[in-house]
């Protein structure tokens, strides 16, 4: 049985990826992360992750009023997360085989996965960054950097067809902007959207069909 890569990503997602860098806005452009890319050295490689993707959004700051007080005169809160493996969307990091047998993978092609970030006014990518950084997770990047390698085996099942894609183990994020309303310590909501962000935690999600 011989082993053939797909696409991970449309054209779309490619332009999605592109806007997210350099064109979603002046402030977007100006924001950029300045955090270098994690290299593949740096990176902590979990392979078939069963379980750890959520099937729904939790709740990061349900219920809490923003305060400002003696803090900036805007600010971001982080107000969901929903644990996420972010494909690479390149060729030469998914592949399909099967049914039934031994899948034997590895990245073919160096590439870096970045974060997506989308809201209904222009953001701050360092803001978002740091926020979900001290709230969901300290692994949180604005990108790492896939080397090839990354060697892989994983049984399939009897007349089922297995899956490998290779990505990051990311999250998938709601944020709001606020503004100090006022002398005192209320804020008020001027903002929101969401983003996709990879971590430092990289690995091959597996996964088996019936075609």
């Amino acid at each position: 049985m011989g082993i053939s890569s797909r696409r991970a990503a449309t054209g779309a997602a490619t332009t999605a990826l592109l806007f997210c860098f350099g064109t979603a806005g002046t402030a977007a452009a100006e924001e950029a992360p300045d955090v270098p890319a994690i290299s593949a050295d740096q990176t902590t490689e979990i392979n078939d992750r069963q379980g750890w993707e959520d099937d729904t959004e939790q709740p990061v700051h349900e219920g809490v009023k923003p305060l400002r007080c003696d803090g900036p005169s805007t600010w971001y809160l982080i107000t969901s997360k929903k644990a996420y493996h972010i494909p690479s969307w390149w060729n030469g990091t998914k592949f399909k085989d099967g049914p039934g047998g031994t899948m034997m993978v590895s990245v073919t092609k160096s590439g870096t996965v970045g974060l997506e970030i989308s809201g209904s006014i222009e953001w701050e990518s360092n803001a978002i960054i740091s926020k979900a950084k001290a709230t969901v997770s300290t692994k949180i990047t604005g990108s790492v950097t896939i080397a090839t390698g990354h060697n892989y085996t994983h049984e399939i099942k009897r007349n089922k067809y297995g899956h490998l894609q290779y990505g990051s183990w990311g999250y998938k994020l709601t944020w709001k902007k606020y503004r100090a309303s006022g002398n005192g310590c209320d804020g008020v909501e001027i903002g929101r959207g969401k983003a996709t962000l990879p971590t430092s935690e990289t690995g091959w999600k597996y996964w088996e069909t019936s075609t």
